[in-house]
């Protein structure tokens, strides 16, 4: 992406007019830098960060902008954004904070070429013209990329948290556990499914007991979901178990005509986890009591 230079005969191009203003801000990095920095500071933002880090952050995107003004494209803009993004959204950065500290440097920098071409109003104008379409591209672009990314991070986040919260236990060679805890909705029941039968091909399991116990209630969707992971595990050769149906749960599954014939369904998990034994071969022994002394 880059931006418009226009052309006006005997005057001097936007493009000049740009070469000017990057000047004037190379000349007073550390002056404009300074200031932006402390309104940062009193308008409460990036409050995650610590007066050296936002000082830090303030000197690579005043560079940043500086070079896309420079350059007239915003590839390193871009960059930067990403980069922001990944440092400082698990901090709880927010992008209403971001696109508030990308303004007040526009304003900053405004303020700085008003004041310096305030004598020639025409010429004000004109360079004004040139440098406000260049900052409002620049903040849309960081502020694009900050929510791209932003996005990007919290969706991974999610994901690492669902896997987490719902893992596929391995109990003993060829049998494994999927307990399942909280409201169950379609796109968590797709990816219970796909944990599940990886689970499955990895561990070779021949029986997988599924433990519902902690799930108040499940829509037919939902519902619906379930008989067909069964299926799913069947055609990979692992028998499913269903342990801890509620009343409201058994419900669902008759009122939308679940076949429970094709369901296995034990009452808790200690007698599923008994009945996958038992379909595994497994004799359980009673350890005989010590004579007494």
């Amino acid at each position: 992406m880059t931006f418009v230079e226009l052309e006006d005969g005997t005057k001097p191009t936007s493009a000049a007019l740009m070469r000017q203003v990057v000047s004037h801000l190379t000349e007073n990095r550390t002056r404009l830098r300074e200031e932006w920095a402390r309104r940062i500071g009193e308008a409460q933002l990036l409050t995650a960060m610590t007066r050296e880090e936002i000082f830090a952050e303030a000197t690579l995107i005043y560079d940043s902008y500086v070079d896309a003004i420079a350059t007239r494209t915003l590839e390193t803009l871009e960059a930067y954004a990403q980069d922001l993004s990944e440092r400082t959204v698990p901090r709880g950065v927010e992008t209403h904070e971001v696109l508030g500290m990308v303004l007040l440097l526009r304003d900053v920098l405004a303020r700085s070429l008003f004041a310096k071409y305030q004598s020639d109003s025409e010429l004000l104008d004109r360079v004004l013209d040139a440098y406000e379409p260049a900052a409002n591209a620049i903040a849309i672009t960081v502020a694009a990329g900050f929510v791209r990314e932003r996005e990007r991070v919290i969706r991974e986040q999610q994901e690492a948290i669902r896997e987490l919260s719902t893992p596929v236990l391995r109990v003993r060679e060829r049998l494994l556990i999927l307990p399942i805890i909280g409201a169950i909705d379609p796109l968590r029941a797709r990816q219970l499914t796909e944990q599940l039968l990886r689970g499955i091909r990895a561990h070779r399991a021949k029986v997988v007991v599924i433990d519902i116990t902690g799930v108040a209630a499940i829509d037919a969707s939902v519902a619906n979901h379930l008989v067909l992971t069964v299926e799913a595990a069947r055609l990979l050769g692992a028998r499913v178990i269903v342990t801890g149906l509620s009343p409201e749960i058994a419900q669902t599954l008759v009122k939308i005509g679940v076949d429970l014939r094709k369901m296995s369904t034990v009452g808790d998990l200690e007698g599923g986890i008994e009945e996958a034994e038992h379909l595994l071969g497994y004799t359980v022994v009673p350890t005989a009591k010590p004579a007494p002394a």
